[in-house]
Parts: structure tokens; C-alpha cells; sequence
């Protein structure tokens, strides 16, 4: 078998793959848009040495099916969540890198007794500002232009421009390289169109529209790391510092060589990073009943004082 093992589940109807590696306690590696799990093996396998390691396809990504329906950081988090409950696996440390951070930070919420630690890699949600690229693909009529994009001849184009430009030493490079990664998956209609609907679930032309700094207060005390690639133009490393200042207890690290893909721009790195968060923490545990605790500090509440009609 397969170091980094791929496996088929059918959850409600659909198609869903996941790969695995290892054993011990679990790690679940959960992709950002237009990646997959297999853009984890690298940081997978590392882990894999003490950990079960599980990383899904999502929805609509990878070889995962790509229906017409929620492409939610909602309904990435539930499906997210079965597929661990058929595995049999009740709590695990989550890592998830920029899309993928949001649907991490959105199953904490949603089922936070099933989480025991969080690392966000260079994550989604943490703030506004988001790249120029991103926030053009929400517009109206950009399928069309994703398709020419992801043709095979335009991306052998850019990586051949990247891999120059990185032989000159120029930083540019890594960002042409990213950008024909992030295309090559995108070749068929039907990831085109789950990408679209994923992305503007999350991001329109003025740049994230969905934030979890609100609730970045529930992570204080609960381990939690941010790790951010220092060439990232794609989200700002001012997001992690924020987010950092915001989680108390939080550990906040980046890595000289990452841009926006550690896992792959640097997988000793960030595998070195989350080998020791995880060695030198002890699982988180919230119930029920302190997820109400912890919450119930920042609630106000007070009568409501209707307005009386004109007409009373």
C-alpha cells in the first residue's frame, strides 16, 4: 500500500477521498482552495512517524466529488466531521492552511468537544485584505477567463517563467510558480465552477468577507498555533500577528521560505513547527457546558425597549 494511502467514502450520496498515513494519536491536515490532500504528503508523511495523519479532499476539490449544492464553510466543517465519525475517530488536532484555516476555525465552533489543538497556516477569515487575483476571480464572467487560465499550454508557460525567474533569484518566481499550481486543478469545468462557488462564499471584490475575528476570543487558552509564510502576497502576515495579539496563549511563528504554501514551499519547516506544538501542548477539552462559560463573559443582555407608533 501507499505511504500516503487513498481511500473513497460515500457520505450522503457523494463521493469523498481522504488519504492517511501513520499511527498514534490523529491529525486531521484539512487543504486550502484549489489544493488537495495531496498537496499534504510531504508534511503528512513527517507526521506520520508519531500520528495518524488524515487529510480529506473537500467537497468539490481534489478527486472528491464536485456536486451542485453547499460549498459553505459550514458544510465543509459537517461533512468534515462525518467522515471522522465513520473513521472512528472522535478528537483530533486540526491544521488547516488558508481556505482550509477558515473551515478549521468554523468546525471549532460547530463541534469544538472534537478538537484538541488547532495550527492555522497562513489562514482565511483572520481579515480583510486579500490578493487582487482573489478578489477579481468573485467577479461576474471570470469562468471564462479561469478556463483560458488553466489551459495545459499557459501553465507550463508559467511554471517555465517561475522556475527562470527563481534560477535569477528573483522572488517573483515563487508567485508565478504558485499561481500555476493553484491552476493546474482547475483544467475541468465542474472544479472550475466548485472553486467559484467556494470562493465567493468567502470573498467578493472588496476583499474576505467572512471573518472569525469575533470569535478568536474563544481560542484564548485553548492551544492554538499561526504559522505564516514571510514572502506570502497572497494574505497578509499582519492577519497572524493580529490574530496572535487577539488568542491569548497562542504561539505565533513564520518561515523565511514559505510565500503562501508552506506545506509546500517548506515542508521541514512547518512539519518541525507542528511536531513540537503538538509534543509540548496537552489537548484542549471543551463541553458543553464550558463552551457556555466561555461565551457567556461577552454577552450583554438588556430589556428591549419598544418604539411606540406614530399612530399610538
Amino acid at each position: 500500500m501507499q505511504p500516503f494511502a487513498e481511500w473513497e467514502v460515500v457520505l450522503h450520496g457523494h463521493r469523498q477521498i481522504y488519504r492517511t498515513a501513520g499511527s498514534g494519536p490523529p491529525v486531521v491536515l484539512i487543504h486550502g482552495m484549489v489544493n488537495s490532500s495531496r498537496h499534504w504528503e510531504e508534511v503528512a508523511m513527517r507526521l506520520a512517524r508519531d500520528h495518524t495523519v488524515i487529510a480529506p479532499d473537500l467537497i468539490g476539490h481534489g478527486d472528491s466529488a464536485a456536486v451542485r449544492g453547499d460549498y459553505s464553510l459550514g458544510a465543509h466543517a459537517a461533512s468534515i466531521r462525518d467522515l471522522l465519525a465513520v473513521k472512528g475517530i472522535e478528537r483530533a488536532t486540526f491544521v488547516g492552511h488558508s481556505y482550509g484555516g477558515g473551515v478549521v476555525l468554523q468546525f471549532f465552533y460547530q463541534f469544538p468537544q472534537r478538537v484538541e489543538r488547532i495550527a492555522l497556516v497562513s489562514s482565511g477569515g483572520l481579515g480583510h485584505e486579500v490578493s487582487p487575483l482573489l478578489r477579481s476571480a468573485a467577479l461576474p464572467g471570470f469562468s471564462g477567463v479561469l478556463a483560458a487560465g488553466a489551459h495545459p499550454r499557459v501553465l507550463r508557460a508559467l511554471r517555465g517563467a517561475g522556475d527562470r525567474m527563481r534560477e535569477r533569484g528573483s522572488s517573483r518566481g515563487v508567485y508565478l510558480q504558485a499561481i500555476a499550481r493553484a491552476l493546474r486543478p482547475l483544467e475541468q469545468g465542474g472544479a472550475r465552477e466548485a472553486f467559484l462557488q467556494t470562493l465567493r462564499a468567502v470573498i467578493d471584490i472588496r476583499g474576505q468577507r467572512v471573518s472569525a475575528r469575533d470569535r478568536l476570543y474563544l481560542l484564548s487558552g485553548f492551544p492554538t498555533m499561526i504559522v505564516w509564510g514571510d514572502r506570502d502576497r497572497t494574505i497578509p502576515v499582519q492577519h497572524g500577528r493580529d490574530a496572535h495579539d487577539i488568542i491569548a496563549g497562542s504561539r505565533f511563528e513564520t518561515l523565511p521560505r514559505a510565500a503562501h504554501f508552506p506545506h509546500l514551499e517548506d515542508p521541514d519547516g512547518l512539519s518541525a513547527l507542528l511536531r513540537d506544538f503538538i509534543a509540548t501542548t496537552d489537548p484542549g477539552w471543551i463541553d458543553d457546558a464550558t463552551w457556555g462559560d466561555l461565551i457567556s463573559p461577552h454577552v450583554r443582555h438588556s430589556p428591549r425597549r419598544h418604539k411606540r407608533s406614530a399612530a399610538a
